[in-house]
């Protein structure tokens, strides 16, 4: 049986690798694949991989790359993932990528989708827009042309059309990757001492950057791996962690935290393979099941319009109770506009019900973990003592 640590040390090769030799090496390996590179949150990647095309996760430059360039086409107080994004397209990391897709999550990405046209007019660019209207005939007949001026984007790129049945295969080969990854979130959370924090991040950014059939083996032989195999359990606490939906924290951030004292057992980093929480319709128009799951079964989080009235923060008060959090800790990227207005509406529902949480900021590059550390250890220490 494939040990988790030989998965991991895979997952985590392709995770550090800013020139993406695993997605080059899939393009190269026949005539005519196309790469088409995404931003977070979330787009929907059934649609790329229909059209024959790889879709490629890019979350920023990370603590790996230094930013020179890209603080020329953009202002400092900012967060990072814009320029460290830059400067991979202009250091040359991205020139076998075909088409780049920017999804809404705030005004500095819809900015950078008409900053990269400029920049590499060569390269088919699309800002795609999610709704915030969750009216089905408002926002849901919105999103299905939306999803239709993807799926035709992605013809004209390639030079075929993408056939309903070729969706249908690919949705239900997603729907077959989200459920595995929620069986390894469920795993997690049940038993987090098998299933490190920095683990799973790794094994889940990695599955962003290969195709989908292989990353499900992945998850398939993980679960079966760490179900086999022996790991100390420690007397740490178990923690939910949120804000960090967007610009991805550095790996020393996700392993000092747990090095604190603290078991993570829900987060919404990388949230893409699970922004859906239910299984996509395989009958039927795609566009339309597409659409459908986006507005009744996907995740709450601060770049999806929730208004207050709608019981808004209810979402992660249900998730932190059903993954048996101790504590929340919101971590937010500095200058993250739609985390830190999110924020205080969510610790103050996690006031209300009774929950402990703390908050800070970090960027992508954050170097110095020792005061981290120390405040996770602290909060990990006044559950035990006070909760």
């Amino acid at each position: 049986m494939t040990q988790s640590a030989d998965i991991i040390a895979h997952c985590q090769q392709i995770h550090d690798d800013l020139d993406f030799a695993h997605a080059r090496a899939w393009k190269a390996a026949a005539p005519g694949r196309k790469v088409i590179g995404f931003l977070p949150v979330y787009v929907p990647l059934e649609l790329i991989h229909a059209a024959g095309c790889l879709p490629l996760g890019l979350f920023g430059g990370g603590d790996r790359v230094e930013v020179i360039h890209g603080d020329a086409y953009y202002q400092s107080y900012i967060c990072r993932i814009p320029r460290s994004t830059v400067e991979l397209g202009v250091s040359g990391r991205l020139d076998f990528v075909d088409g780049m897709l920017f999804p809404f999550v705030c005004d500095v990405i819809r900015n950078l989708s008409g900053m990269w046209k400029l920049m590499f007019p060569g390269v088919w660019s699309k800002f795609f827009d999610t709704p915030q209207n969750f009216d089905p005939a408002v926002g849901g007949a919105y999103y299905v042309e939306e999803l239709r001026e993807l799926r035709d984007g992605l013809a004209a790129l390639t030079g075929r059309p993408i056939e309903e049945a070729a969706l249908r295969a690919s949705i239900a080969l997603y729907n077959d990757n989200r459920r595995l990854v929620r069986a390894v979130y469920a795993a997690r959370a049940a038993e987090p001492w098998r299933a490190p924090a920095a683990d799973v991040y790794v094994l889940m950014r990695a599955g962003l950057m290969m195709p989908v059939e292989e990353h499900n083996r992945l998850l398939a032989d993980y679960l079966a791996a760490i179900a086999a195999e022996a790991r100390p359990r420690r007397d740490n606490v178990r923690v939910a962690i949120y804000g960090s939906f967007c610009e991805q924290p550095p790996l020393a951030l996700i392993r000092s935290i747990e090095m604190a004292g603290c078991y993570v057992v829900e987060d919404d980093y990388a949230l893409v393979n699970r922004f859906l929480t239910a299984d996509v319709a395989t009958e039927g128009d795609p566009l339309q099941a597409l659409s459908d799951a986006y507005l009744g079964h996907s995740v709450e989080t601060a770049c999806k319009y929730v208004p207050v009235e709608a019981d808004k923060g209810r979402f992660h008060l249900d998730r932190v109770r059903d993954c048996g959090a101790e504590g929340v800790i919101y971590a937010s990227p500095s200058f993250c506009d739609p985390a830190l207005l999110d924020r205080p509406m969510i610790c103050h529902r996690l006031t209300e019900a009774g929950i402990p949480h703390i908050a800070f900021k970090y960027a992508e590059n954050s170097g110095q973990m020792q005061p981290i550390r120390e405040q996770a250890g602290t909060f990990a220490d006044s559950i035990k003592l006070w909760s």
